[in-house]
Order: C-alpha cells, then structure tokens, then sequence
C-alpha cells in the first residue's frame, strides 16, 4: 500500500505515524515544519491550542509512559536487526507498530 492511500480518509493516521517517527528521532526537519504549521488547523478541530504531537497523545489518551516504551521498542528492533546484519526502515517499521498497536 502507497502513502497516499494508506492515509486516504484517515488524516488522522499521518499524525499518529508522524508522532512515532518523532519519537524514534526519524521525523525530517521538512515534516516536523510542516505538521507545526497546521496546528491552529488543529486547535479548531480538536478544540484546543497545543502542538501537534500533543494532540496526538491527548486523541489517544496515551499514559506518560507510552513514548518511552515505544522508545523500547525501536531500540530493541535495531539491535535485533544489528544482530541479523540487517537495517530497520524506520517508515517501515512506523507502518508496523501503528498498526498493530493502534488500528
């Protein structure tokens, strides 16, 4: 499945994507810009002033320690493919996590 629709009808999925790639230190400057620009967008729809990966996290009502276990996750996936001489797409990986943890 492409990008575009993965994300086709689902704009709020491209947030949740982006949150994680945040957190893994794998979200691009250029993105990062781009999702800061839309948040008075966002702050209309959700009702409230605050940036976007905070959105996010208060959408789907993640805990404190949610960034840090997906940290975890990521951590040990490179290491585990470090091990198998193989490299992690982090969009890839992205793709994975969300939906089998969100969707």
């Amino acid at each position: 499945m492409n990008q575009a629709a993965r994300y086709e009808d689902r704009p709020f999925l491209k947030l949740l994507d982006c949150y994680v790639l945040r957190l893994i230190g794998q979200l691009d400057e250029a993105q990062e810009d781009a999702l800061r620009s839309i948040e008075p967008q966002l702050a209309g729809v959700y009702g409230r002033e605050m940036p976007w990966f905070e959105v996010v996290s208060n959408q789907m009502q993640f805990s404190e320690e949610i960034d840090a276990s997906i940290r975890q996750v990521w951590v040990a996936a490179q290491m585990k493919a470090v091990q198998q001489d193989m490299q992690i797409d982090p969009a890839e990986f992205t793709r994975q996590f969300v939906d089998t943890n969100f969707l």
